[in-house]
């Protein structure tokens, strides 16, 4: 069964974008930028929803670092707002419920993995669904406190994580990579599915 990846970059609390500060925080470096062109996960399917399309699209076409390895991929967006001919090559536009078309792309053995970028609604709507196999989150060592906007995690469900994988780059940017888990409840009590 194809793989799905939820994949987040974030400041140290929390936020997935922050007022008035570049991409990645301007705190992209060579090794960072280096695993970024090794493109991980080059052969998924790139999932996200008409915001981060509109925004990954846009950094795309000023050439902001790191992003030609999207170039190539396979894209999929989940908008009722955007229409076709979309401007960002290989990407299609998928105007249905996102977490039922992401069933039936799992359920078809013929379908390639897939992992998100951004769309903190999208990822929040396939891990309530039970969607999630992995979970991949890269912090950035600021913290945005008065400019953070997009707090990610707000919304989520309780979710136990167990690491499969961590890494550091250019010796201040974190890779942690788990399998998540929801729970019902917090541990300790009877509500837990873990």
């Amino acid at each position: 069964m194809p793989e799905l990846l939820i994949d987040f970059i974030t400041s140290l609390d929390g936020y997935g974008a922050a007022d008035g500060w570049p991409g990645w925080w301007g705190l992209e470096g060579p090794e960072y930028l280096a695993w970024l062109g090794e493109a991980p996960e080059a052969d998924y399917t790139v999932l996200m929803g008409a915001t981060t399309y509109r925004v990954m699209s846009g950094y795309a076409a000023e050439g902001e670092p790191g992003t030609d390895a999207l170039a190539g991929m396979s894209k999929v967006v989940f908008s009722t707002t955007l229409r076709e001919p979309l401007a960002w090559a290989k990407t299609q536009l998928v105007a249905r419920d996102a977490v039922e078309a992401v069933w039936e792309m799992k359920e078809k053995s013929s379908s390639k993995s897939m992992r998100t970028i951004g769309s903190l609604t999208l990822c929040r709507s396939l891990l309530n669904a039970g969607l999630v196999d992995r979970f991949r989150v890269v912090v950035f060592p600021v913290i945005t406190g008065s400019s953070g906007r997009e707090r990610i995690y707000d919304g989520y469900p309780d979710v136990a994580l167990d690491m499969t994988d961590s890494r550091t780059f250019d010796s201040r940017i974190q890779l942690l990579e788990y399998v998540p888990t929801i729970l019902d409840g917090p541990p300790g009590t009877d509500d837990v599915n873990a």
